[in-house]
């Protein structure tokens, strides 16, 4: 941990002062199948609210794919380099929902791309971003890397170790890491702890292989927890709440 651990005011003890967090495209399509979910996306705003309030500096990446994900644009013959890029235009529309979410309840927000837009979002300039943490801005990273042939997991992580944040939070639709399917087989085992490289070997699909490779080398903590549950980002910063820690 590079800092103090922030007070909670509930009595809780928030154990990161600087953290990402990583949700896909699909959280913010609610119960539609396609799209944008205004009330989803407000009620995620609010759970990073909650924890911003607390003092913890906050970045985020988003992924696309409620709008188009270039892997499956690929697979239908679009040429991949293009699909790809066409992905990443997508977590921008995502990330400047995001910011119109957050900011009409109070917080301060920036979007910064990798692929300069200058009318919409700022450039990714390293430093200017840290500065933003730094004035308890939030910071949502947009556009993946910048580069084809990588996934928002993997922007997650390089962002995450460039802002020497102390964790990546990944919120999905249950609470952590399982062996299976929890939703189609219910012997799903779940795991509370998992090293890297078991992830790795056993294919958990916490994060694609390249992210999952950037945290271990980095000793970055994955948490992986249900964002689907009502204070669960508070709740898992405060050391509460079921969840799988990826560690080494």
């Amino acid at each position: 941990m590079t800092g103090a651990a922030a007070n909670g005011g509930d009595g809780a003890i928030m154990r990161y002062r600087r953290v990402l967090l990583k949700i896909s495209g699909e959280a913010l399509m609610g119960d539609q199948g396609y799209g944008l979910h205004p009330p989803t996306v407000k009620r995620i705003a609010q759970e990073v609210k909650s924890v911003h309030d607390l003092g913890v500096e906050i970045c985020m990446v988003i992924g696309g794919g409620n709008i188009f994900r270039g892997l499956q644009g690929s697979a239908q013959g679009m040429e991949r380099t293009t699909a790809d890029y066409m992905g990443m235009l997508a977590t921008v529309m995502n990330a400047l929902a995001m910011q119109a979410s957050l900011e009409q309840i109070g917080i301060f927000t920036r979007v910064i791309s990798a692929i300069p837009m200058d009318q919409v979002c700022e450039p990714y300039i390293r430093r200017r971003a840290v500065r933003h943490l730094e004035k308890k801005r939030v910071v949502i990273f947009a556009a993946g890397t910048g580069n084809p042939y990588f996934t928002t997991d993997t922007a997650a992580t390089l962002r995450a170790s460039e802002m020497a944040c102390e964790a990546i939070f990944k919120g999905t639709k249950v609470d952590g890491v399982y062996d299976k399917d929890p939703k189609k087989y219910p012997d799903a085992k779940r795991y509370d702890r998992v090293s890297y490289d078991e992830v790795l070997q056993q294919h958990l699909g916490v994060m694609d292989a390249s992210a999952i490779a950037l945290a271990r080398d980095n000793n970055l903590p994955i948490i992986v927890f249900s964002l689907d549950e009502p204070g669960g980002f508070r709740g898992i910063l405060g050391g509460r709440g079921a969840h799988t820690r990826v560690q080494g």
